[in-house]
């Protein structure tokens, strides 16, 4: 290992984890993978759809992204279900600490990468988050009764801080009924690790984003997008598993099925497309006004500046 590999090492110590967030088309699993190769870190994955086999040019897993200069850098939650399932941001937690305690076991750094801001947040934030299911009987006792009864009967199972978990009747009933699981059921209530991680955004122009999705939509579809779909389909699949997944799959299988015309589809799917990664912005923003510190790049800079100025910030 060389003076120069060596001392970033070592100043990248100070953080638990690197996070590199941006829009789709921004180019952040590219910048993420180059990063990787100089600091000797492996990637976790925080994207919602690229968790699902056979779900490839439709989530943009790019995988050949992965290599740099012919080497493979590793990468984690790619690939771990099977389409149809319904991950969710529990399990996102879960795997991200198996994950991340099995990078660092091996000596190795850790880069977390991806677009879904919630699945971001939930690691950074670290609030614990307990699937409890919905008690059908618990919420049909409890309908009709008033916000202050609701309040009352919410009182008896915790101490309440803040009235703000209580504002409407719909989530003192959720409150009620998440404290009720936990007392009739074993529940893991350790902490979620608290981490600190530099926090990358990459900054990319509304019009140079709307110019990369544009290309790379006709790029998926010249690619066999559509097949995609199709054999998603013919594997048993239903419609609707498909339309849940939202964007590609939505519009694409609504055209396979013969809801919408070709050229109908590519223009709706498109404005979609577009529509998501405003919203994608639209959260990393309020990552900010939630006290997230963010440093962003400039997505328009050549590759090697752009590692540059994210080593300059390990320093």
């Amino acid at each position: 290992m060389n003076r120069l590999f060596m001392r970033y090492v070592i100043d990248y110590m100070k953080y638990d984890f690197i996070t590199i967030l941006g829009p789709t088309a921004s180019g952040k699993t590219t910048l993420a993978a180059s990063l990787a190769r100089k600091i000797d870190a492996e990637i976790i994955s925080a994207d919602s759809r690229q968790v699902y086999r056979g779900m490839d040019i439709g989530t943009g897993k790019d995988l050949k992204d992965y290599e740099v200069d012919g080497h493979k850098i590793p990468y984690h939650l790619i690939d771990i279900v099977d389409p149809g399932y319904k991950y969710n941001v529990f399990e996102f937690q879960r795997d991200f600490l198996k994950a991340f305690e099995d990078i660092k076991s091996r000596n190795k750094e850790v880069i977390l990468c991806g677009g879904t801001g919630l699945y971001i947040e939930s690691v950074l934030k670290g609030y614990r988050l307990i699937p409890v299911p919905e008690n059908k009987e618990l919420r049909e006792s409890l309908s009709g009764k008033s916000l202050e009864e609701l309040t009352d009967i919410l009182s008896k199972y915790k101490k309440l801080h803040n009235s703000t978990d209580v504002d409407t009747a719909k989530r003192a009933i959720r409150a009620i009924e998440i404290e009720d699981y936990y007392q009739k059921n074993e529940v893991d209530a350790r902490p979620f690790p608290s981490f600190n991680s530099l926090i990358i955004g990459v900054d990319i122009s509304r019009e140079l984003r709307r110019e990369k999705i544009s290309q790379r939509l006709k790029q998926r579809l010249d690619e066999g997008m559509v097949d995609e779909v199709k054999s998603l389909l013919e594997s048993g699949l239903t419609a609707e598993d498909l339309i849940y997944y939202g964007l590609e799959y939505k519009y694409l299988t609504l055209y396979v099925t013969g809801a919408l015309k070709y050229e109908e589809m590519c223009s709706q799917l498109e404005i979609a497309i577009h529509q998501f990664a405003k919203r994608q912005m639209t959260w990393f923003r309020g990552m900010e006004r939630r006290g997230f510190s963010i440093s962003w790049i400039n997505a328009e800079w050549g590759l090697q500046q752009k590692v540059d100025a994210i080593l300059s910030m390990m320093e």
